[in-house]
């Protein structure tokens, strides 16, 4: 296969986005400056792994690849929401919830999650209403000018792995460094100072650690696991955001 009909599996790492792992890509390898290349199936600035890349001639075969059936490996962080139902968002603290949860309770709700999976898209998300990408109307604060389309997609498999506590002095170390790699304008600044805020204000037994859960997703094409760490949050009645997300399989691409 020449690089005029080629497909290139990328590992995009964090803080860039899938575009930036493009042309990060052409500038190591500059037999590939001019090729058109293209991505199928996204991954956010704080996401990591599989980036399925089409160059020259098989950008044209964009529409074959997309529906593609991916894995993910994600921690998921109890006891918080924000408003992209990840690290990389505004948490305030009535948002903060209850870690009074045991492991099996959320071993049985994820399980919950096979098979059909209806959601509202998260309303910081790339797709686009009246050419408008959502997360623009939600930084704009005009959402409520927009009805948030809801998809349904399926859920193949779920796995719990290991389930462990962490305190909030190291959590917040954790979450700064993850925020510190992320290029680009996502409120970083206004984001690191709201999650200083919510642990400085944080006190007393049973608020000084948080548990964190590892669950591998096997799921079709169009799934925000971000999505389902806040329904699993809602469910348990902690609130519950993602701490990492790692895409290990897109299609046959590993």
């Amino acid at each position: 296969m020449t690089a005029k009909d080629e497909i290139i599996n990328l590992y995009k790492p964090i803080g860039i986005s899938s575009l930036d792992a493009i042309n990060l890509f052409k500038e190591n390898n500059p037999e590939y400056k001019d090729v058109a290349m293209t991505y199928v199936g996204r991954l956010d600035p704080l996401a990591e792994g599989v980036l399925v890349v089409l160059a020259g001639d098989a950008v044209y075969k964009k529409n074959e690849y997309l529906n593609l059936n991916k894995e993910y490996e994600a921690e998921v962080l109890f006891g918080f929401e924000t408003d992209t139902y990840d690290i990389l968002g505004l948490a305030k603290m009535s948002d903060v919830g209850s870690c009074s949860f045991e492991e099996k309770e959320a071993k049985i709700e994820l399980k919950k999650f096979k098979g059909d999976f209806t959601f509202s898209l998260p309303p910081y998300s790339s797709y686009k209403i009246k050419g408008k990408s959502l997360f623009q109307w939600a930084r704009e604060g005009h959402l409520g000018e927009i009805e948030i389309p809801r998809r349904t997609v399926k859920i193949y498999d779920t796995k719990f792995g290991s389930f462990w506590e962490i305190d909030k002095e190291e959590l917040l170390k954790k979450i700064t460094k993850k925020i510190d790699l992320v290029q680009g304008d996502f409120r970083q600044e206004e984001i690191k100072e709201q999650w200083k805020e919510i642990f400085g204000n944080i006190g007393g037994i049973g608020h000084r650690s948080y548990y964190v859960a590892e669950i591998t997703i096997s799921c079709s094409s169009g799934t925000y696991v971000r999505s389902i760490a806040h329904e699993l949050g809602k469910k348990l009645g902690t609130g519950a955001i993602l701490l990492s997300l790692k895409r290990t399989r897109v299609g046959e691409y590993t």
